[in-house]
């Protein structure tokens, strides 16, 4: 076969292929292949680099064969050379060439630009995943990979994520990094599979240098998304790119989660971020009230660290509210003034015990109080569990270890988790919902009612 024969032929190999394929799949991975050589025997094809070459031999050989022999009748051998001309902007025969490769740039979320290093906290809650995040920056893919750090709400994993992406853009500016949640993940795999493009997903995610996913536990929902993941990660592993997730929960508490993702998260380090301690929220509010340039006397950042003890989130938003709320008025910030901008509406009606508490909630749900402090974690067992803790912290004023230790001596990140857990579902989940308000109705009765009922929580 001649050249000019070949070049023709070639190109009604393409329009072949153009039929077979998506419209996204021919302008990745084919539009701009040219022939190296074409006989009855072989069939040369220019890439433009070695990923090409070992996406198109593991994916579309059988396509390229199919397309060979509907044109030209024949089944040659199909074989890959690395285009010399790939970075030039035409090539001798006048023809468009492949672009010039840019530095890619993140893709995913935007990236906050005050959640950096410089002003994320460091304290004995969270001092373990910031010393692991910083070891990512100096040795990506080989100190802790993968590194899952978890924790409730609101403690600063995704400040801790992104924290690494800013550090990492000027330190590898060629590098592939993707920062988003596994949301994103999810819905950009079911839109690949509805539009016929998974080769295009795939090489998009299996060709990154970093790969940082929050709230990974979403990924429990979807089975097929669960495989998918599983093979980008081993990609990803295998050539040593750094993989970092978050979680609210350790990965052995995510339900529905494969065994063998399982296993891979906790091959690597897996850190816990806990609540702050006194001393940290402090340094956290002066660096909140340090950002914003307004001074807040030390005695308002004493009372809110004292009342906001829960998350970082929360301490933003008190020190927002009070700041917000003294130039409102036109005031100075004072503790008074602060007292009024956080206090809270007295709680109606008489107090609640966490042994009412358990009176409801075990009636409700045929369930014994030895089983909400048993270690059990059936969704029987554990829905009511965590319906008493959320009910605890609402209606009662115990501090979170004590709560805990109603529950068979849990410690307090449990009690956190339980509280945000039913917080996210009663959104979504109507029956729960009413549920919960029937639960708050019967906890409204007279204490005198309470209090004869409460002798009976004795396990039935």
């Amino acid at each position: 076969m001649d050249v000019l024969a070949a070049a023709n032929a070639w190109t009604d190999i393409l329009e072949s292929i153009r039929k077979r394929v998506s419209s996204q799949q021919f302008a990745t991975w084919f539009r701009n292949l040219k022939t190296q050589s074409f006989t009855p025997e072989e069939l040369n094809i220019r890439v433009p680099n070695n990923f090409f070459k070992e996406w198109l031999a593991q994916n579309y050989l059988k396509t390229i064969d199919e397309a060979v022999a509907e044109v030209a009748g024949c089944h040659p051998k199909v074989a890959f050379t690395l285009d010399p001309n790939v970075h030039e902007t035409v090539s001798e025969g006048g023809v468009e060439a492949p672009p010039r490769p840019t530095a890619p740039r993140p893709i995913g979320l935007r990236l906050n630009e005050h959640y950096t290093f410089e002003k994320f906290v460091v304290g004995p809650s969270n001092q373990l995943a910031h010393a692991a995040a910083l070891a990512v920056c100096e040795s990506p893919g080989r100190t802790y990979n993968p590194l899952f750090v978890y924790g409730s709400v609101g403690l600063g994993k995704s400040h801790l994520l992104q924290a690494i992406c800013h550090a990492s853009l000027p330190k590898y500016p060629a590098q592939r990094i993707a920062y988003l949640s596994c949301e994103t993940f999810v819905n950009e795999f079911i839109s690949a599979i509805q539009r016929n493009e998974l080769p295009a997903f795939r090489a998009r995610y299996r060709q990154l240098e970093f790969l940082f996913i929050d709230d990974i536990q979403f990924l429990s929902r979807a089975e097929r998304s669960q495989e998918e993941f599983f093979h980008t990660f081993n990609d990803l592993y295998n050539a040593e790119k750094q993989i970092v997730v978050s979680s609210d929960q350790p990965p052995q508490e995510i339900s529905g989660l494969q065994e063998r993702l399982m296993s891979r998260f906790k091959s690597g380090l897996v850190a816990r971020m806990d609540p702050p301690g006194y001393e940290m929220r402090v340094a956290i509010l002066n660096r909140k009230a340090e950002v914003r340039q307004v001074t807040v006397p030390d005695e308002v950042i004493d009372y809110i660290a004292t009342v906001i003890t829960t998350n970082i989130r929360e301490l933003d938003g008190a020190i927002t509210k009070v700041v917000g709320y003294a130039s409102l008025l036109k005031q100075e910030i004072t503790l008074d003034l602060a007292r009024a901008a956080l206090q809270e509406p007295p709680r109606p009606g008489p107090a609640v015990t966490v042994e009412d508490i358990l009176r409801v909630v075990t009636t409700r749900y045929n369930v014994r109080v030895s089983d909400l402090q048993s270690r059990k974690r059936t969704r029987s067992i554990v829905l009511p569990r965590q319906i008493c803790m959320y009910l605890a912290r609402a209606l009662t004023t115990l501090s979170l270890e004590e709560i805990g230790g109603y529950f068979g001596g849990r410690d307090h990140s449990t009690v956190l988790h339980a509280e945000a857990k039913i917080t996210s579902s009663l959104e979504q989940d109507v029956a729960l919902a009413h549920a919960m308000e029937a639960l708050k109705h019967d906890l409204r009765a007279p204490a005198s009612g309470r209090r004869s009922a409460t002798g009976a929580i004795a396990d039935r």
